[in-house]
């Protein structure tokens, strides 16, 4: 039973290869219907591997990190475990897991996650082995909520006027601090302008998470710097107002975010991949915009990132945002090919596999997140290799459920 892994604590099926990776079809799946014939000969970019470092992942199509306000305490429950799980059973090449917050006031709201203390470590190792069991990279999206945290959870959305968690549903009122005293919108908190030693916390808190995200056993992190939480809200013209080194000119706006992916850099191994999400624009005039994200792409590869991940918005209620499909891989192209050497990744609207595929054959991004179609469709990487007529392995447990290509007719 060579096929199989076996012990007192545990038992599964060896996946070789592994789900989401292209296969070459045999002959009987072939006089059977289930392919027309060979893979297209170059495979589609796609599902092509890519090199990141010390790793490789097996396809572009990644899962975007997506807060599921399902933890408490920041703690990992059954329910991460099963909702990370699904994506790698299922062939992602790569799964991020959602926003966690290196400081208990860094969290979005109070059911998000958090890496702040040890304690926090080994519910998200126990995540990582399982998608390591699926031969799926697996990512850690690392960030600070700033003036946006202490915010109630998603699912109570529009069930009151006012998004501001108080301190008996577990929010922190007195802590919400940002580069300035300006609140987000009347919805939020009035956040407290941080100290230089407050500053100086968040930095370090940054490295502290990276150290814990490398003792889990993450093979990809991500730093959050987008959608209006802290460490875009250094960045933006439009939400950082200070008159010291770290506010003003772009060189000091920049400083904080420079700081943090520096020391993590230093802490975070070397063969590792270091990603950042950044909000390519504000969509607000006078905000911060695509030739800022270029100028800084350009010092973040020096800096020792390898891949920008490419979205928008989130941080000017002002904001005017044209939402048509893949609105948001213009900017994911731009970087693309004007920082050479900065891997790019697109995100926005991308739900069909012709759109996903031209993408990246198009060179407009090395990869695509993808983030709402996942959840409607966990299968996401088998329906848009069934779509293409490309043929990829699937999981041994659900191998029945393959789909016949579109070329079939039996």
């Amino acid at each position: 039973m060579s096929n199989f892994v076996s012990d007192l604590r545990e038992f599964y099926q060896i996946q070789d290869p592994s789900p989401g990776t292209a296969i070459e079809p045999s002959q009987l799946e072939i006089d059977q219907g289930f392919a027309k014939g060979p893979n297209p000969s170059p495979l589609p970019k796609l599902f092509q591997p890519l090199k990141l470092r010390g790793f490789e992942a097996k396809n572009r199509i990644w899962v975007s990190p997506m807060c599921m306000y399902s933890a408490q305490d920041g703690f990992t429950t059954d329910f991460h475990l099963s909702h990370y799980s699904q994506f790698a059973i299922r062939g992602a090449g790569l799964v991020m897991v959602e926003a966690t917050g290196v400081l208990p006031e860094g969290r979005i709201s109070p059911n998000c996650l958090g890496i702040w203390q040890d304690e926090h470590v080994e519910g998200l190792s126990r995540i990582v082995n399982h998608m390591h069991k699926y031969g799926t990279l697996a990512g850690i999206q690392i960030g600070h909520g700033g003036r946006k945290g202490s915010t109630i959870p998603l699912q109570l959305y529009g069930t009151r006027s006012s998004l501001r968690a108080s301190k008996e549903e577990g929010g922190w009122p007195e802590n919400v601090y940002g580069p300035s005293a300006e609140a987000y919108d009347d919805a939020h908190y009035k956040p407290k302008e941080m100290t230089i030693e407050q500053i100086n916390k968040v930095r370090q808190a940054f490295v502290d998470a990276a150290i814990r995200a490398d003792k889990a056993g993450f093979d990809v992190l991500e730093i959050h710097s987008a959608h209006g939480y802290l460490l875009f809200e250094f960045l933006s013209p439009l939400s950082n107002h200070r008159t010291d080194e770290y506010g003003g000119s772009f060189e000091n706006r920049t400083r904080l975010l420079l700081e943090v992916v520096r020391g993590i850099r230093q802490v975070w191994p070397h063969s590792k991949p270091l990603f950042l999400r950044i909000s390519s624009t504000d969509w607000v005039e006078g905000g911060w915009t695509m030739d800022d994200t270029k100028v800084l792409s350009k010092i973040l590869l020096n800096a020792g990132v390898d891949l920008i991940d490419c979205s928008s918005a989130g941080n000017d209620p002002r904001q005017k945002i044209p939402l048509t499909p893949g609105y948001q891989v213009q900017f994911a192209q731009q970087v693309k090919q004007e920082v050479p050497g900065m891997l790019s990744g697109a995100v926005g609207l991308i739900s069909k596999g012709e759109q996903a595929r031209q993408i990246v054959e198009d060179d407009l991004a090395d990869a695509i997140f993808v983030g709402r179609e996942f959840l409607r469709n966990p299968s996401f990487v088998y329906s848009v290799a069934h779509e293409l007529g490309i043929n990829v392995k699937w999981n041994n447990q659900y191998e029945r459920g393959r789909l016949k290509t579109k070329y079939s007719f039996v």
